[in-house]
Parts: C-alpha cells; sequence; structure tokens
C-alpha cells in the first residue's frame, strides 16, 4: 500500500502592504470596506484553506524620506477586521500581523487572547520585528531597534504572554532588558493555550527564531532546490530545542496567474506584472539595489549609468529588500546590465523581470500540479497565496484549482474537528514548551 499523499497547507494573504495589487482593473475592489474582507476570507474558508492572513502597515509607505502612494495607505486595523470576520466565519484560522518592536506586550497578548476566545480557538500571530524608521516615529520609543535587539525584545514579548495565556486571570511580573512589567492578567486561557505563531524567517536569525518558538515559518524560497534546502535547514534545528520536524509548518508566499491553456496564463502574467511595477516603482525598486538616488532617470529608458554604492545604506533605511543586496550591489547591476543589453530590455522591463514574486502560472490543472509537487518533495508544507485582485482574487483558484488537489488527496475535502492548532496537525501547546 502507497503511503498516504501529504497534505497541501493554504493561507490566503489579503493583498496591499506591497506592490501586488493591481488597482486599475475594472475588477478591484476597496480595501476599507468589511465586505472585501469577508469574500476573501469566506472564499478561502470554502476552498478548505487553513487560515486567512493580514499583513499590516503602521505607517503611510515611504522611500528616500518622502512618502509616496505605490502600496496600500490606510488599512483598518487587523484585530478589529479578524474580530468582526470570526463572526461570518466558522472554520477558518484567523492570522494578524503585530510587531513586537512597537506594540506593547500587555496589549498583543490581551488582543489575541481575545480573538481566540471569539473564534472558538482559530486566532493565529503573525510575530514580526519593524525596521523602518518612519513607523518607529510613530510610537515614544523613536527609530527602529537595532537588529539583535528587536529579537530580544521579541523573545521578551512572546515569553511574557506564554506565562499570561497559561496563567489565567492574576496577577503577574516579569523583569527583562527591555520588557519590565508587573500587573493583573484579566483573561481565561485562550482556547488553544497559545494562538498558532507565525514568523518570517530568512535569515539565519528568523530561522533559529521559528525553530524555538514559531509553528509555521514564511520564506521566499521559490524553486524546489530552494526550499528543499531551507525546508532541511530550519526543521533540522528543531531538534536541540526539543521538538519534531512537524512540528513546524514552511509556507512560502506565491502569486499566482490562471489561464485557459498555460500560453494564455503566460500573456495574463505578463500583463499583470507590468501592472503591477509601475514606472515609480520600478524606480523605487532600482534605488533599493543602486543605494542612491536614481528619480532623474527615465523607468524606461536604459539602466543607470552610475555605479551603485556599497557600504551604508542610505536610500531606503531599514529596507529589507535594500540590506538583501548589501555587498554585491556591483555584482548584481553588472549581470542586469548584461541581461538589459542581450535582450533589448528598459530599466521598467528589468525589474518587471528580476523583481517578480515566486507565482504559479498556468492552466488549474498546471498550477495544480506545480503546488503539490513543490510540497511532495518536502520543499514546503504549502503556501501562503497572494491574489492581485481584492475581493474576488482568490475565487478562480477556489473553483478551479482546488477541486484538483482534492481529487488527488492532497487537500482535504472535510474540516477537521478542535481548534485551529488541531486542524494544522500540531501538539497541544503546553505552558514551558517554545
Amino acid at each position: 500500500m502507497s503511503a498516504p499523499r501529504k497534505q497541501v497547507r493554504l493561507a490566503a494573504h489579503f493583498p496591499g502592504v506591497n506592490n501586488t495589487t493591481v488597482w486599475g482593473d475594472p475588477a478591484a475592489g476597496s480595501h476599507i470596506d468589511l465586505a472585501s474582507f469577508a469574500h476573501l476570507a469566506r472564499t478561502a474558508e470554502r476552498a478548505m484553506f487553513d487560515l486567512f492572513f493580514l499583513a499590516e502597515g503602521l505607517s503611510l509607505r515611504e522611500h528616500a524620506g518622502h512618502l509616496h502612494d505605490l502600496d496600500v495607505a490606510g488599512r483598518p486595523d487587523a484585530m478589529t477586521i479578524l474580530a468582526a470576520l470570526s463572526a461570518v466565519t466558522e472554520h477558518i484560522g484567523l492570522a494578524a500581523t503585530l510587531t513586537t518592536t512597537y506594540h506593547e506586550p500587555l496589549e498583543v497578548a490581551r488582543q489575541l487572547a481575545t480573538l481566540d476566545h471569539l473564534s472558538g480557538g482559530r486566532a493565529a500571530w503573525n510575530l514580526v520585528t519593524s525596521t523602518d524608521a518612519v513607523s518607529g516615529a510613530n510610537f515614544r520609543r523613536g527609530a527602529y531597534l537595532p537588529y539583535d535587539g528587536r529579537y530580544d525584545r521579541a523573545g521578551e514579548l512572546l515569553t511574557l504572554a506564554d506565562r499570561l495565556w497559561a496563567q489565567g486571570p492574576g496577577p503577574f511580573a516579569t523583569t527583562g532588558r527591555q520588557v519590565s512589567l508587573a500587573g493583573e492578567w484579566d483573561l481565561a486561557t485562550p482556547p488553544q493555550g497559545r494562538p498558532v505563531i507565525l514568523q518570517a524567517g530568512d535569515s539565519d536569525a528568523g530561522r533559529e527564531f521559528a525553530a524555538a518558538q514559531a509553528d509555521a515559518v514564511f520564506t521566499r524560497a521559490g524553486t524546489i532546490p530552494e526550499g528543499r534546502a531551507f525546508f532541511a535547514d530550519v526543521k533540522g534545528r528543531l531538534a536541540r530545542h526539543g521538538r519534531r520536524p512537524e512540528d513546524l509548518l514552511i509556507l512560502p508566499g506565491a502569486t499566482f496567474v490562471l489561464g485557459d491553456t498555460d500560453e494564455d496564463a503566460l500573456e495574463r502574467a505578463a500583463h499583470v506584472r507590468r501592472q503591477q511595477v509601475s514606472g515609480p516603482t520600478a524606480i523605487v525598486f532600482a534605488e533599493q539595489l543602486w543605494n542612491r538616488d536614481l528619480s532623474a532617470y527615465d523607468p524606461d529608458g536604459p539602466l543607470p549609468d552610475v555605479d551603485p554604492v556599497e557600504g551604508e545604506i542610505t536610500i531606503a533605511p531599514g529596507s529589507i529588500p535594500a540590506r538583501a543586496f548589501a555587498g554585491k550591489r556591483h555584482e548584481t547591476v553588472e549581470g542586469l546590465r548584461a541581461m538589459a543589453a542581450r535582450d533589448g530590455l528598459s530599466l521598467r522591463d528589468v525589474m518587471v523581470q528580476t523583481r517578480a514574486r515566486h507565482s504559479f502560472v498556468g492552466s488549474a490543472r498546471t498550477v495544480a500540479d506545480l503546488i503539490d509537487e513543490q510540497v511532495q518533495a518536502d520543499a514546503c508544507d504549502g503556501f501562503i497565496l497572494v491574489p492581485h485582485l481584492t475581493p474576488g482574487g482568490l475565487d478562480e483558484f477556489a473553483d478551479r484549482v482546488v477541486p484538483l488537489l482534492q481529487e488527488r488527496g492532497s487537500l482535504r475535502t472535510e474540516r477537521e474537528p478542535g481548534t485551529l492548532r488541531d486542524r494544522l496537525g500540531l501538539p497541544r501547546w503546553t505552558p514551558g514548551q517554545g
């Protein structure tokens, strides 16, 4: 008898807080109306997704010292949205992005415990640390914490939250390097004990934090070789924290474009990608690489003829993409110049091709095959899918791809009982457990 197929885990990411969303499409809707959030969450729920996931932005978007309108601005508070969605959904997990850098420990613990109670054990916390000084200026601690300090604070905040969730009502006190509090906790232990913890963990520090504390980890790894390397590395760290490989799910982020045929989908994807990378967005991407002002250059002209600036990041301090190029800016730029010369590409063309998110493109069957192949190959446990349209961008995937995954036994057809933690196959959480 052959072994049962590994189950594909799926999360739906409400788009925005990035350049994924195609604003000008006639089918694009509101990013502030509850109806938009409810539509996407209900679509994901009927399609047997595990999670509905909200990213977060704590300030208007900024680059090179200036605000811009290339991404979402003015998104409502994630916890308020998810509390409302708990009343119009029954099964799907509800994941909020909350930063440990600026949110206060008691506030985060209380909000998540409340959501877990309201939803009957469906709360999840995408635990992040914040990198940008613009968001920091909205909070009393001022600019962003150093990298090591941010993870110190994250660990202390999560440790305190664990204590509060475990103990139930009563007094508490904690003293740490960044979190020192004493007071009274007033909520019963949440249904899950601890809400499901998600973590973005591509850096070494992030991977180690995820191995010690998280239930699921996000990654940018897109190919099967990249995914298998990341999968093996992170799951290989679990044993020294007293955990098993199945105690942590690996979930890369990905977009998708469907067509009646693979050729049709490729044409649609090219059109979508050019809508996502406008001229101003292409300049922002290029400045993150060059680490210098390129506003005088035409995005539809040739690549800038100036050299990139290594060393201190001055054009986009705190930017994750800007940091990713550190130490290899010249090498990367020369490679892009060779590509542009070979293929006759403009600056915008190059950014369209090289700054794309991992994406599944093809007919419904091709996309189902690609998703299942990566999961069965242990390149990941599933995917966080980001549609490019709100609120109906997931509809076609739910109607066409999901039945194909179910036919081959890679996706459930019925919900398992219990909490979100139970349905994800995660161990019951007990105090003192990471």
